[in-house]
């Protein structure tokens, strides 16, 4: 899921949001997110023989601002990116990039080892490497009389 831009601050000649448009989304006219709501990491998963591979835009985040959780078949990552510079609601024309809080998790389609995971920002790029867990065995076990 996609979080949609905000829409341009309303203008003299334009009528405001109607009472259905405000039923149905929950905001009202130029109300993007609230200050509980999160921001959503749009994302790339792909995998490679031996890993999967996601990698985010994350420009405006710091490495110690952001917390990724692994397990075996699934990835959370968490952080909050920050504004250098505080600007009015009235001085923008358009405010289309998040600020704040923000969080995605994704399950994965194989399972992965956790522990061998590597995560690095570069160019305002997360990238996280996901080694593919080894396939089990077969193992025979003979069944033995008591």
């Amino acid at each position: 899921m996609h979080n949609p831009p905000p829409k341009e601050p309303q203008r003299e000649h334009e009528e405001p949001m109607s009472k259905r448009e405000v039923k149905e989304t929950g905001k009202e006219d130029g109300e993007w997110l609230s200050a509980n709501d999160e921001g959503q990491l749009a994302l790339d998963v792909y995998q490679k023989p031996e890993c999967i591979i996601i990698k985010s835009t994350i420009a405006g985040s710091r490495p110690e601002d952001i917390d990724i959780a692994i397990t075996n078949d699934m990835v959370t990552i968490r952080g909050k990116r920050h504004q250098e510079e505080t600007i009015s609601k009235e001085d923008y024309f358009y405010q289309e990039c998040y600020w704040g809080s923000f969080s995605r998790s994704v399950v994965l389609p194989v399972e992965v080892n956790a522990d061998e995971s590597e995560a690095k920002i570069k160019n305002g790029i997360l990238t996280i490497v996901l080694p593919k867990a080894k396939k089990n065995r077969s193992i025979s076990v003979k069944v033995r009389e008591d």
